[in-house]
């Protein structure tokens, strides 16, 4: 019994710690940023670890275990909440997918710009070979302004867009990834700023800098002037310190206001499934839905956002 009640308050103390460390907001060294991105899982074994801890009566670690999952949840329910907002104004459709090295299915990928009505289409993974199946399923009829930097691997980047754009860019991130970047003219003359979002994923410890000052080094929001619209593979979830101070300047995640901030997006698989891929839009437009998707031929999901320009 008392291997038991060991091993139990091991497990307290680590989902204590991961408590801890989500709540003060810091981002713990590799591999703790990869850990860190499972936070809503967190809360399940919590949970676990309580009633098995109040099983074998060892109480004292049920109760912090239990004060470990209140806290976890306070950090993670809240992205349950909301159902989208109902304003007056022009609908942008907004959608984005990571084509996995530019493997993903162009046809469906065209499907869901038809099924969605979509205005503006993100893009990152982009390759020539993409660039070419896309334009043969129709894409450029559909969504006939872009801007596009086709590139090897997982370089590549484009927006694509039912209305005009203007100031077309590629700059390439700190992570060596292209962000299309451009302005959208919209009917009736708004104008919104968009950029397919892709720094470098954390992925060993040498690109966990990589990927947190990628982060930083987006666009902020601005109260005044042109409103800004980030969607694209961020590599990064709503636990993750970065993220969330990029969002502070500013923006909403379209999956947060709308109730679905624990929709998984990566992988296309049932487990580790966590959230990657967002729309932040910026505070002065309305959230009116959002949807995942799957596309063939790619591990990320699609995610489609309603935003209301009033």
């Amino acid at each position: 019994m008392r291997v038991v009640r060991g091993g139990l308050w091991l497990l307290t103390l680590v989902v204590l710690a991961w408590a801890a460390v989500r709540v003060a907001g810091v981002l713990p060294p590799w591999p703790g940023v990869a850990v860190l991105a499972l936070t809503p899982w967190s809360v399940l074994a919590a949970a676990v670890t309580c009633v098995l801890a109040l099983l074998a009566r060892a109480v004292w670690g049920g109760l912090v275990a239990a004060v470990a999952m209140l806290a976890l949840v306070a950090m993670v329910f809240p992205r349950v909440w909301g159902s989208g907002e109902e304003r007056a104004g022009h609908q942008l459709r907004v959608m984005t997918v990571n084509l996995r090295l530019g493997e993903a299915d162009a046809a469906d990928v065209v499907r869901q710009v038809d099924a969605g009505r979509v205005d503006v289409l993100a893009l990152q993974e982009y390759t020539a070979a993409a660039q070419q199946r896309l334009a043969r399923a129709g894409l450029d009829r559909r969504l006939p302004h872009h801007v596009t930097d086709p590139e090897p691997y997982a370089a590549g980047s484009a927006l694509y867009s039912r209305f005009p754009l203007s100031g077309e860019r590629t700059p390439t991130g700190i992570g060596g990834f292209v962000q299309a970047s451009a302005t959208v003219t919209l009917p009736g003359g708004d104008r919104i700023a968009l950029r397919s979002v892709h720094p470098c994923s954390p992925y060993t410890a040498d690109h966990q800098s990589c990927w947190s000052r990628g982060i930083a080094a987006e666009p902020a929001a601005t109260p005044h002037g042109v409103r800004r619209v980030l969607l694209g593979d961020f590599n990064a979830t709503l636990d993750h310190p970065p993220l969330r101070r990029l969002i502070g300047t500013g923006y909403r995640d379209a999956a947060d206001v709308t109730g679905s901030g624990l929709r998984p997006t990566w992988p296309d698989d049932p487990f580790p499934a966590v959230t990657l891929d967002h729309v932040l839009a910026d505070r002065r437009l309305a959230v009116h839905a959002y949807q995942v998707r799957r596309v063939a031929g790619t591990d990320h999901r699609a995610v489609l956002a309603t935003l209301i320009v009033t």
